[in-house]
């Protein structure tokens, strides 16, 4: 039995049919024991108690909806769907996450110490001054590339921005979460010198106004421009849509360099179930574009024959775990619910029919979190810190995170360590608190863990102080 005592005293209220926001919930049946802002009256406070964070969610949910008589709360089924208690289970979380939060103290220069459970490690500035950079890699030299989210491509070296970004990058659609995006180097590109591009291509439909869906491409850069591109893939042009959300455009090679990549929902969360439709999709493709025979769906008539798992939101993280090559996936829930999820062939991940996420405007999506056949997240974060990119800890400047899952925060504006184990999550540590929107996370060629921040727009890198 858990201690949480939602205890309220209001005559229930029936459901008229129409959703409800969460706050006017809140502020009907709930604010009268337990405070405006849950700071307590008749009952204590929800906001100095753990309980909220660290009780299973069903658990919650049916407390809620079953009361606790025994401790003075009455059941709320008749006034409340299960979708409703739901959606005031992540209002609830929400406000406690909140009221704890302290944050930490701010990153005053580059001597500063931090303790982490493993490693004491300080920061380093590389470079400051990027507009929205967005994705990070290495060219076998030590140069680095980086992308800026209005279009641009650039390179630094020893430690120098070229004021020049490469000529002759793809137009891209830069509005909302559009534009250049992910940067990616081909497993042998000290061979054949191929880099990938994942970015929001602009069409003009037939009245004339800018339409845009995720497309990859690849090409080499020479004389510092971008030359020989080829079109990996691009969505069937009359799929294009207007909006400016939900892209994905993450990368990730595998040991046989099949390359796989994310597209998001495109804000259309239906259209994520259709296999006929590109949204909402992770895809697999051989390097040059081509359909592998072996594709789960190659042989479906209703289907892309690229596409390798569906169900998916917005997916802005996509790495591959060294040891057992199993590939992992961060994925922006909606208001409440980031998933990590262990990517599989064929699997669908419930979008938008499970989610344990509400709508933005505090109203339910749906009253399920688990249906049979559907994939569920290896572990999901509420409140919403917004995890991006991830990587894989490969370097050996902190051997006691060797193997950890670094994942990326906008919103919660951290780095997250996650430790997995048999595609378990064993353990969490939060690290860098408030240091800014940390977009995208890399293992560098030294062993460094370097940080791609979004804004302020700039890198730094982890270095070890043991």
């Amino acid at each position: 039995m858990i201690r949480l005592a939602l205890v309220c005293t209001l005559m229930l209220i029936p459901i008229t049919g129409q959703a409800r926001n969460v706050a006017e919930i809140y502020s009907e049946m709930c604010a009268s024991c337990h405070g405006i802002k849950l700071e307590g009256g008749s009952t204590p406070s929800l906001l100095v108690t753990d309980t909220i964070q660290t009780t299973d969610e069903l658990s919650l949910v049916r407390t809620i909806l079953d009361g606790q008589v025994e401790k003075g709360m009455p059941p709320f089924r008749g006034a409340l769907d299960k979708a409703e208690a739901r959606a005031l289970v992540v209002y609830l979380r929400e406000a406690h996450a909140k009221a704890r939060h302290q944050p930490a103290r701010a990153v005053e220069h580059d001597a500063t110490l931090y303790q982490s459970r493993e490693h004491q490690f300080r920061i380093e500035t590389v470079i400051g001054g990027l507009n929205e950079p967005w994705s990070i890699c290495w060219l076998p030299d030590g140069r680095i590339l980086v992308t800026e989210k209005p279009g641009y491509l650039r390179i630094i070296n020893d430690g120098e921005l070229d004021p020049k970004p490469i000529a002759g990058t793809p137009d891209v659609f830069s509005g909302g979460q559009g534009g250049l995006l992910e940067i990616a180097p081909h497993p042998e590109y000290a061979k054949n010198g191929w880099l990938y591009l994942a970015y929001s291509d602009p069409v003009k439909n037939s009245l004339g106004r800018v339409a845009s869906m995720t497309k990859i491409v690849r090409g080499r850069i020479r004389d510092h421009r971008w030359v020989e591109e080829q079109a990996i893939w691009q969505a069937p042009p009359e799929t294009y849509l207007r909006g400016r959300v939900h892209f994905g455009c993450r990368i990730a090679f595998d040991q046989d360099n099949y390359l796989f990549f994310t597209h998001g929902d495109r804000g259309r969360q239906n259209m994520a179930q259709d296999l006929a439709l590109p949204n909402g999709k992770i895809y697999r493709l051989h390097d040059d574009g081509r359909i592998p025979k072996d594709n789960p769906f190659v042989n479906h008539p209703d289907a892309l024959p690229a596409i390798w798992s569906y169900g998916h939101r917005n997916q802005q993280g996509l790495t591959f775990e060294p040891n057992t090559g199993q590939l992992w996936s961060t994925e922006h829930g909606p208001r409440g619910g980031d998933e990590l999820n262990l990517i599989g062939r064929a699997r669908n991940y419930g979008w938008p029919v499970i989610t344990y996420g509400i709508n933005y405007n505090g109203t339910p999506i749906t009253e399920l979190t688990v249906k049979d056949g559907l994939e569920q997240p290896v572990v999901y974060w509420t409140p919403s810190p917004a995890v991006c990119g991830i990587d894989f800890y490969t370097g050996t400047q902190f051997p006691a995170w060797s193997g950890n899952l670094f994942v990326t925060a906008l919103a919660g504006q951290h780095l997250r360590r996650v430790v997995i184990a048999n595609g378990k999550v064993t353990e969490q540590e939060v690290l860098l608190q408030d240091i800014g929107r940390v977009r995208d996370v890399a293992t560098g060629p030294a062993g460094a863990l370097y940080l791609l921040l979004n804004r302020p727009g700039k890198i730094i890198r982890l270095l070890n102080e043991d």
